[in-house]
């Protein structure tokens, strides 16, 4: 029986979830690739450090040359994150005819196509499942399981932190802030929560997820961001009289071969299956042409969902090899970008206002939006306890973003309307 040597490229949560299953269930792992797998040498930044597993402590290296360049390595595995350095060591690896594994979201979204590239003209494989939605196979899901359909739109809650805080501010209505703590203490939240609380991390997921369900070679440039740092208590409450959760998504539509990718606090209708994905998890719901309406749920990080991922991968590079077919599914963008114009980009929008609580208010604000052609679909005004003023909550029927910005600027304008103190998207069932 052939045996397979890997190299490992960072020993924390997820390259300690990785060596537990290759060494924690070596028979399965035989029985699925027909191979003996064995990790050779991990690189560390520490070779000091506790570690859960030090049995593995002979294999510890702290010179990337020791995996990337040893001829004796098959399979580089990158579970160490970073950018600048990880690429330059990925370029090295495919080089050397090595195949590699990643986890790197922030990579791949960056330079996933260059990397690709470079395998393909290596004839090494490139795999890189764990980098969107930890333990959930959706990009396998696209690329095997849907691969006879045209995706026409792709809506995930696909960052846990978001999730978590949202969720909690909905059901224990507490503040954005007081759930944040709660989160970082837990460890849902990083220290620095930027990128999960602005969108950014769930941006470059929408990148990797765009390429493989459209071959369109989008960038992060494109993409509409905003975080839910600016979702108030209020807005959820409004949202739910109305019928709807907020939850930060991410959204990918092509049509016309023009293609849409936002990520933002949305309302979802409570029948819609991704209202309901409650806390750290992660979904995404895929609409198909032919298949129509799918849910991938799950996990969306952890040491062993996301180890998962990474070994299910492996599994798959080493079957690849036995077979003689490496490098040959690599998923290179093929369609010319072309993305929408806010002219052509639909949407429905909820409002929050606080308006003057006089006679005549509330009919200037409709009596606005139906000067301006777009009707109404929901609308609740609720005295404020203080000010003579009334909070004012609408939901619109869809139309065009730039419309939208027009009246949204009307409003502000209006003699009657204190304040515009937020706006969302709406996603409603297809």
């Amino acid at each position: 029986m052939k045996k397979i040597s890997v190299g490992l490229l960072g020993f924390g949560t997820v390259g300690t979830g990785v060596v537990h299953l290759l060494t924690n269930d070596q028979q399965r792992l035989v029985q699925q690739s027909g191979s003996q797998i064995q990790i050779s040498k991990i690189l560390v930044k520490d070779r000091e450090k506790s570690r859960k597993m030090d049995q593995y402590d002979h294999l510890l290296t702290l010179n990337p040359s020791d995996v990337i360049d040893n001829p004796e390595i098959d399979i580089i595995i990158e579970v160490m994150g970073g950018i600048d350095d990880t690429r330059k060591y990925i370029h090295r690896a495919l080089k050397n005819k090595k195949h590699v594994i990643t986890a790197n979201k922030d990579l791949m979204a960056l330079y996933g196509t260059e990397l690709l590239q470079a395998a393909a003209d290596e004839g090494c494989d490139l795999y890189y499942e764990a980098s969107v939605g930890g333990g959930i196979p959706i990009l396998r899901g696209l690329t095997d399981g849907l691969a006879a359909d045209r995706i026409k739109k792709l809506i995930g809650i696909v960052n846990g932190t978001t999730n978590y805080i949202l969720s909690k501010m909905s059901h224990q209505s507490v503040s954005y802030e007081k759930v944040l703590q709660e989160a970082q203490s837990l460890g849902f939240a990083e220290a620095d929560p930027t990128s999960d609380v602005e969108g950014l991390d769930a941006a470059r997921k929408m990148v990797i997820l765009s390429h493989l369900a459209y071959s369109i070679p989008v960038t992060l440039e494109d993409v509409k961001v905003e975080g839910i740092t600016r979702v108030a208590e209020e807005d959820i409450q409004y949202s739910k009289k109305l019928g709807y959760a907020i939850k930060l998504v991410g959204i990918a539509e092509v049509e016309d071969d023009e293609i849409d990718i936002r990520v933002g606090p949305t309302l979802l209708p409570f029948n819609h299956p991704l209202a309901s994905v409650d806390n750290e998890f992660n979904a995404i719901y895929v609409y198909g042409h032919s298949v129509g309406e799918t849910m991938f749920y799950g996990p969306g990080a952890g040491e062993l969902p996301t180890a998962i991922a990474v070994v299910s991968d492996l599994i798959t590079v080493v079957k690849n090899m036995a077979y003689g077919i490496n490098g040959k599914h690599i998923f290179l963008p093929l369609q010319e970008k072309k993305c929408k114009s806010s002219e052509t980009v639909e949407s429905q929008y909820f409002l929050r206002l606080h308006v003057k609580d006089q006679p005549g208010a509330l009919s200037k604000v409709t009596g606005l939006f139906n000067d301006q052609g777009m009707s109404l679909q929901k609308i609740i005004q609720e005295p404020l306890l203080s000010g003579n003023l009334a909070e004012v909550a609408i939901i619109t029927h869809t139309t065009e973003q730039q419309r939208f910005e027009q009246i949204y600027q009307l409003l502000k304008d209006l003699e009657d309307v204190i304040d515009v103190k937020s706006y969302y998207r709406v996603e409603g069932m297809k």
